[in-house]
């Protein structure tokens, strides 16, 4: 059973929320909960897939609108930095970054024999996306009255895990620069976190070649047990961290995995 959303915890608050594609992406499960805690919220799509991200804001329990943005293009970036301040007077209290891209070739086993180009695309998108992202956004997240929130989404980069390859490479850079990120944007008010999410049943992750290998095992090796269908913890931890509550927490990586990040391998008793 979900916990229930405190009420009023994001009372007043104005998040932008990457990431969503359908309902069960676990950003549209971080916008549907904020919703229920009192914020408003835009979400962000672009390309092809955009519709898809326009047929979900219409089942938010508020349907919102859906800003163009493809992370890698700076003059998207400044366009929706601009509707920001034309929409909510140029005052943002945090915003998710749900992004992560590698090509077909960086994943599944072949992190030997991945192409250059390929793991640069895996990096650009996956862990630069987020400085580029807080960057475009900072004069408006530093206008927020309990300091503003970037937060984004993570994968234990700590661990080589079978499969995940140059994605793996990629979630450790984006941890990297999280932690960069927290240092040059903290003395403007501006705080960067992490959640580090066990693997849930998302569209993203059915891509990953032998994601279900990976997921099979995680709830025999969580000490609390993992409900790969069930993203309302990982959404519930990301509100924390847009909520004031986090307000002297920066640099952080929080895992949300059952407990496997402390009890060592998958599967191992």
């Amino acid at each position: 059973m979900n916990a229930p959303v405190p009420s009023g915890l994001l009372a007043g608050h104005r998040l932008l929320i990457t990431g969503v594609i359908t309902r069960d992406s676990i950003a549209w499960h971080v916008a549907a909960r904020a919703q229920e805690a009192g914020a408003e919220v835009l979400l962000t799509g672009f390309g092809r897939p955009r519709r898809l991200t326009e047929r979900a804001a219409k089942q938010l329990p508020t349907p919102v609108d859906v800003l163009e943005l493809d992370v890698n293009k700076p003059e998207d970036l400044a366009a929706v930095a601009a509707e920001i301040d034309a929409r909510w007077d140029g005052r943002l209290d945090g915003v998710l970054h749900a992004i992560a891209f590698a090509p077909e070739d960086a994943l599944g086993g072949s992190f030997l024999e991945t192409p250059a180009e390929s793991a640069k695309t895996a990096f650009e998108t996956s862990a630069f996306s987020l400085k580029a992202l807080a960057a475009a956004l900072l004069p408006a997240l530093s206008k927020a009255e309990h300091g503003g929130s970037v937060v984004g989404l993570d994968f234990d980069g700590q661990v080589a895990w079978p499969i995940y390859d140059w994605m793996g490479v990629a979630k450790a850079a984006l941890e990297a620069t999280s932690r960069y990120l927290a240092r040059y944007a903290g003395p403007q008010g501006v705080r960067s976190n992490l959640v580090s999410a066990g693997p849930l049943e998302t569209i993203a992750a059915r891509g990953i070649p032998g994601f279900n290998t990976l997921a099979d095992g995680w709830n025999a090796g969580a000490p609390l047990g993992w409900d790969t269908s069930d993203p309302t913890p990982t959404a519930d931890a990301i509100l924390f961290l847009l909520s004031p509550l986090s307000r002297a927490i920066t640099g952080e990586v929080i895992h949300v995995d059952g407990g496997v990040h402390s009890a060592g391998p998958v599967g191992a008793g």
